[in-house]
């Protein structure tokens, strides 16, 4: 699994980078079958004066997970982001366990 930390207009410290790669990691606790995380810093501040944080998270079967979230400080927007691409990982999973587990799927229900 690949886990990449880049930044645009701007560097990010090395800290940093390691800092937002661990955390990212953490996604594999989730979903075990993500194949690349790529965490994308735009430190170009628009009128609003804050900074974009995009995450994507692969998995197998081309399946992506994506979230950015802006904010001042990077690591507050990398925390929602990050938050976010767990809670659709975390809403993919249950999909795909209640759709093997229901006897009833594809509409086939009896009226009761």
């Amino acid at each position: 699994m690949q886990v990449t930390v880049s930044a645009r207009h701007g560097h990010l410290g090395d800290d940093v980078q390691k800092q937002l790669k661990e955390k990212a990691e953490k996604l594999l606790h989730f979903f075990n079958r993500l194949t690349m995380i790529e965490v994308t810093v735009d430190l170009h501040k628009e009128h609003d004066k804050k900074l974009k944080v995009e995450v994507r998270a692969t998995a197998e079967h081309k399946h992506e997970f994506v979230a950015s979230d802006v904010d001042d400080d990077v690591a507050h927007a990398f925390n929602r982001a990050l938050a976010h691409v767990k809670q659709q990982i975390t809403h993919y999973k249950e999909k795909l366990q209640d759709h093997r587990r229901d006897a009833d799927y594809g509409g086939n229900n009896a009226a009761s």
